[in-house]
């Protein structure tokens, strides 16, 4: 059995290496961490940056909090227990340039007991202009690392994202999705803890590759007015799935999380155009046609 503290101390390492990479790519804004403190007991870091050449906006953050686990979430997971532990890494980066995607990421280990403790996390791309190549190469990159664990996992997890990141008010997914799993245990997975525990940080060591080729295809890409109004009006899409469904946006809320911390994910601007419609033939157009779920991408 592999210890919260290990498992915490491995994610606050993870951190280190992504903040390190995403200020290297950006090559001019630096991150700006808020080390807290949870009430109720454990803490975080809390980096941002904002304003670079390529990040508008963006969180790298950890936490390690634990105490007395709410009511509703009692109820929601069908537990008695009170005392709960839960880390993880979180990310979000909203890019300036519309041609540049939102990408996600999340890394999480949750404990009530030794028997009742799990994963979750997973990594999924918002692109404001759907382009396939990159799509591709973001859905063949994950395949790879899942492919090393179990040959189910890409075919199971991507399934489950194209759910969960699902606008069902909008009917089309938030974007091209990726991986997602949650409540991960030996039982349901068919692999260790020790494996689970391992995949998990592989996605967190794979999330700077990913997304520095993804920028670099990207980043010198020419943008009028149009293409940003479009950035803005996604953006407000992702406003929406984050505020409305989101679950660690409501776990985080509902265990008296650091609001400043839980709303991170969202963008610094963000627009809503009273009844948009895209113009027939356009990209624009080409990408909504491609906000489904059961998008075969590799």
């Amino acid at each position: 059995m592999i210890s919260k503290e290990i498992i915490a101390e491995k994610y606050k390492e993870i951190q280190d290496e992504i903040t390190q990479a995403l200020e290297k790519l950006d090559g001019k804004a630096t991150f700006q961490e808020e080390l807290w403190e949870r009430e109720g007991g454990g803490g975080g870091r809390t980096r941002v940056i904002q304003h670079g050449n390529i990040l508008e906006k963006g969180g790298v953050n950890f936490s390690a909090v634990h105490g007395q686990l709410p009511a509703p979430i009692k109820k929601a997971f069908g537990v008695e227990e009170d005392e709960f532990f839960a880390t993880g890494v979180s990310i979000v980066i909203h890019p300036n340039n519309p041609w540049v995607p939102i990408i996600h990421m999340n890394i999480r280990y949750f404990e009530l007991n030794s028997e009742i403790r799990w994963f979750g996390g997973g990594i999924d791309l918002t692109p404001h202009y759907i382009q396939q190549e990159d799509a591709q190469y973001f859905h063949r990159e994950l395949k790879a690392v899942c492919d090393r664990y179990k040959d189910s996992f890409y075919t199971d997890f991507k399934a489950w994202a194209d759910n969960y990141f699902f606008i069902k008010h909008r009917e089309e997914t938030r974007g091209i999705g990726g991986i997602f799993y949650d409540k991960l245990t030996p039982e349901k997975a068919g692999v260790s803890e020790e494996e689970i525990f391992n995949f998990s940080c592989d996605l967190g060591r794979l999330f700077p590759k990913v997304y520095s080729e993804l920028v670099n295809r990207n980043r010198d890409k020419a943008y009028s007015e149009r293409e940003k109004n479009w950035q803005l009006l996604r953006r407000g899409r992702y406003v929406e799935f984050n505020l409305v469904y989101d679950a660690g946006t409501k776990f985080g809320l509902e265990t008296n999380g650091r609001i400043e911390s839980i709303l991170m994910s969202l963008p610094e601007q963000a627009n809503w155009f009273y009844n948009f419609q895209v113009e027939p033939g356009s990209l624009e157009e080409e990408t909504l046609s491609l906000l489904k779920k059961g998008v075969n991408w590799v």
